[in-house]
């Protein structure tokens, strides 16, 4: 047999106006992790889905040689039957199922014609320890955080005892730990047989496990790196990826400068009904004009908890004690409506699900959150609307043929710079950024990075919430870190450390 489990000869494959796959090939060994990496648009996960068969056999051009027979996947269910199983980035839970059910969902554990619940909830149990997630299988889905819910989705895979398992950007939600033990159970997995084709943005975790790297550009094959041979490095990858030298990942900010307090939170305490406990516990903090707060935690520290009362949007949480200040005045805001008049502005962390109407075009997103600035009289003057979103489509550098391309259509990367264009025609003074650059590639990265230096360096300050602590390093002007409702410490950025951040992050005394 074969050392390759997997060819994939001369694939191209076109959406209306678009060439997304221009004869690629793509090729990996049994047992192996095999990495593909490339700015957001470059192909990657149309690739996989003609692989998994969700782009199905006929509507693309080339093979697939998957254990020396060319295949033909009309449906995800063939490709699964054949071994292969896909973890989208996209989430494909149903909320209001259990984890239980969720991770067993068209392959239930029968006993004659009748669903086994003991079997399907003792067996999701053993397969949720592997991925980590320390949680009741009966739970519902809708009541998980973004990257539990990732963790599902992996153990949905797990479950069904694929030799080739594709994880798209499968530690895009996690934290530095989460990500870590996802890792350490890849390699795992590949011990027993299982090979697995990871996309991920993050190059530090590629050349940390990646025994072969595939770069793909604008749709091609660029390289394939042999890690096995030769040791892959960071600044290798991205000179593939972007077709330059990216020196520094994280640009030095030029000219402006850090002015008076903007924004202070003080005492701020928040209750749970539903967890019937306090999630937030007299927490303070400060944003000064021209500033990027960088705000470090273990996933589960109540960062977004944070955000979201600070911004209004309480899903039934109750403030229990204290104040907010802007610009010197108290303020208090029970809707999001009313921060975003107040000049605060919040960037969730779920771009898809809650920063985007993605059936929308650019130009509705860009201009969404205000309108007020183009009305004339009881209607929106489309002709400025326009003129409005082209030049932020130009400025951001929104990488799509008009502002009318749908918002569904567009890459991660692109998807979240329409999300920044809709806060910077807004005018706040202060953003709140939620993982700003979670599942975008670093070229992408790199833009979003100049933008917010760009924006504090006009006065606007910054609160950044973000599990990759390099990033917190690398942008922020102070950090503060929280560990289970607390803010812990906060550190100026020239004295901090991943290891000084990582003591707060879970409170323990340096030894």
């Amino acid at each position: 047999m074969s050392d390759y489990i997997l060819e994939m000869r001369g694939i191209t494959k076109e959406f209306p106006g678009v060439k997304a796959l221009n004869n690629v090939n793509f090729r990996v060994r049994r047992g192996e992790i095999h990495c593909l990496v490339g700015e957001n648009g470059a192909g990657k996960s149309t690739l996989m889905k003609v692989l998994s068969g969700v782009h199905r056999f006929g509507t693309y051009t080339g093979d697939i040689v998957y254990n020396g027979e060319v295949m033909q996947f009309h449906t995800i269910k063939e490709s699964e039957t054949a071994g292969i199983a896909i973890i989208n980035q996209e989430l494909a839970l149903i909320p209001e199922l259990s984890i239980a059910e969720n991770i067993f969902f068209g392959h239930e554990r029968m006993r004659g014609r009748l669903i086994d619940w003991n079997e399907t909830t003792v067996q999701a149990a053993e397969i949720l320890k592997k991925v980590r997630l320390n949680v009741n299988p009966q739970m519902k889905v809708r009541e998980l955080r973004v990257g539990s819910q990732q963790l599902v989705e992996i153990a949905k895979a797990l479950s069904k005892k694929a030799k080739l398992i594709i994880l798209d950007e499968p530690t895009s939600s996690l934290n530095e730990e989460d990500s870590a033990n996802l890792l350490s159970l890849l390699r795992q997995l590949k011990a027993e047989g299982v090979t697995l084709i990871m996309i991920s943005h993050r190059l530090k975790e590629v050349v940390a496990i990646a025994d072969t790297v595939t770069v793909l550009r604008d749709g091609a094959t660029i390289r394939s790196l042999d890690a096995t041979v030769n040791p892959v490095t960071e600044n290798e990858i991205i000179k593939y990826m972007v077709g330059r030298e990216i020196d520094n990942i994280y640009p030095k900010r030029q000219g402006g400068t850090i002015g008076k307090t903007r924004f202070v939170i003080k005492n701020w305490s928040v209750y749970d009904p539903k967890l019937e406990r306090e999630i937030l516990h007299e927490v303070n903090l400060e944003v000064r004009e021209g500033e990027i707060v960088g705000l470090a935690g273990l996933m589960g520290a109540g960062r977004t908890e944070l955000a979201l009362s600070l911004f209004g949007n309480t899903p039934g949480y109750q403030i229990t004690g204290g104040e907010l200040l802007l610009d010197g005045k108290p303020i208090r805001f029970r809707s999001p409506k009313a921060a975003i008049d107040a000049g605060v502005a919040y960037a969730t962390e779920d771009r898809k699900r809650n920063g985007l109407v993605l059936i929308q075009d650019i130009k509705f997103n860009t201009t969404l959150a205000n309108l007020k600035a183009l009305m004339r009289g009881p209607v929106v003057n489309e002709n400025e609307e326009i003129l409005a979103a082209n030049k932020l489509k130009k400025d951001i550098n929104i990488k799509a043929p008009s502002i009318q391309q749908t918002v569904l259509n567009l890459s991660g990367g692109n998807q979240q710079k329409v999300v920044l264009a809709k806060w910077i025609f807004a005018r706040p003074k202060l953003l709140i950024l939620d993982e700003p650059t979670r599942g975008i590639d670093v070229g992408a990265k790199y833009e979003i990075y100049s933008l917010m230096n760009e924006m504090v360096k006009q006065g606007m300050s910054i609160i950044m919430i973000s599990s990759e602590l390099l990033e917190v390093l690398g942008m922020s002007d102070r950090v503060y870190v929280m560990c289970e409702g607390r803010i812990t410490g906060v550190v100026p950025a020239e004295q901090a450390t991943e290891q000084s951040i990582m003591r707060l992050a879970t409170n323990t005394k340096e030894a």
